[in-house]
């Protein structure tokens, strides 16, 4: 085995693992012989304090020390260390199969990037995935990220996969938790890399012990990455709901009440539609102000169709626009006092005259936010040179 210029990395994440470790390491040995497959093989140790780094050792493999705890950390420091072009990660509880990697390698061989494994088209043995990630967590998560990235992976969290080197580490991978498994597949359909699946086995893993996953913890951390590093899901799209739902409800009820059969929509449902449209606006600029931020630190990728409508909709027109709000309200404010004045200053009635009040005071807050959100954003948007 060249270990100067190998092909192959088998990566294995390591922590307290002596009971299958040789197992596995013994497996992506024979894997290597048989298929003839130049390569090598890595244990990315984070920390164990049995006998895995001596076994690991003993059978040849590379043993890469990785202090900062984490399963993301574990697998970020073995991919920088591997020697190869392309990489195998796997987990080193036996549960999956090292005897048989060559779909993946044929997929790398023809230029994917990223060659995900599929647990549930290549079969999970009976208790190897407890029920609750089975039929809710792992189906949820991953129709989630489909839904959000438009990725046609099946699979998101399936540990067994292969990609190419250069190519992953230049997406900027950084968590350092099970989060980890998401950001590979998001941020590689976010860079245009080329995605496949192919079918793979998962069987009970040989350990004495509990698992490192959390199922709520590390669930809700996969969740918060999705929801992260998709604005237009997080912010956006809730925003353009609340942004209609709240205009259309608004405009109705300025010009009347509405009747329900026995119900009456009035002036406090008026209320309610404006902070609809307020919520709403929030939403928006904080989708505007999370792509922008997330472009100029390369969190996330340019997206053109953004950056369209952040030059079309300029400061100066945002500016524009939030005076006509501002004056809306200054017509809707002399209007309720000429109203007032007409009566002598006494009573009003509340339910006409907060037809117009409430749209008001709430044409004043959106005038006002409008400019500022804008500024703010052509704020974050300045380009300094070095």
């Amino acid at each position: 085995m060249n270990e100067a210029s190998p092909e192959l990395s088998i990566l294995m994440p390591c922590l307290n693992e002596e009971l299958t470790l040789a197992t596995c390491i013994t497996k992506a040995k024979t894997y290597l012989d048989t298929a003839k497959v130049n390569g090598e093989i890595v244990i990315a140790d984070n920390g164990s304090t049995d006998r895995s780094i001596e076994i690991a050792e003993s059978l040849g493999a590379r043993v890469v020390h990785v202090a900062e705890k984490g399963y993301g950390s574990a697998l970020l420091n073995g991919i920088k260390a591997a020697r190869g072009k392309y990489v195998i990660m796997g987990d080193s509880d036996d549960s999956y199969d090292f005897l048989h990697l060559g779909p993946y390698v044929e997929k790398l061989r023809e230029g994917n990037d990223l060659v995900m494994g599929n647990r549930f088209k290549g079969g999970i043995a009976k208790g190897a995935m407890p029920f609750l990630h089975r039929y809710l967590g792992n189906p949820v998560l991953s129709f989630t990220g489909r839904l959000f990235f438009n990725i046609r992976v099946r699979d998101f969290h399936c540990g067994l996969r292969g990609f190419n080197r250069e190519r992953i580490l230049s997406t900027g991978l950084c968590t350092t938790g099970m989060e980890f498994a998401s950001e590979m597949v998001v941020k590689s359909a976010l860079n245009g890399l080329k995605i496949t699946e192919v079918p793979t086995t998962l069987k009970k893993d040989g350990r004495d012990r509990p698992p490192h996953l959390n199922t709520w913890r590390d669930g809700w951390r996969h969740l918060r990455f999705l929801l992260i590093y998709s604005p237009r899901w997080l912010f956006f799209i809730p925003g353009l709901i609340f942004l209609l739902a709240g205009s259309l409800l608004s405009l109705l009820l300025m010009i009347k009440p509405i009747h329900l059969k026995s119900i009456e929509l009035d002036v406090h449902t008026l209320l309610y539609a404006g902070s609809s449209i307020f919520i709403g606006l929030q939403f928006i600029f904080f989708y505007a102000i999370a792509k922008v931020y997330g472009g100029i630190h390369h969190l996330l990728p340019r997206d053109r169709h953004f950056y369209f409508w952040t030059r079309l909709l300029s400061l100066e027109k945002c500016i524009l626009a939030g005076a006509i709000f501002i004056l809306a309200a200054l017509i809707l404010t002399i209007w309720v006092l000429l109203h007032w004045y007409r009566t002598g200053f006494g009573h009003l009635n509340p339910s006409d005259t907060f037809r117009m009040v409430i749209p008001a005071v709430f044409s004043l807050i959106f005038g006002l936010q409008l400019i500022q959100n804008s500024f703010f954003i052509s704020i974050l948007m300045i380009r300094t040179k070095d």
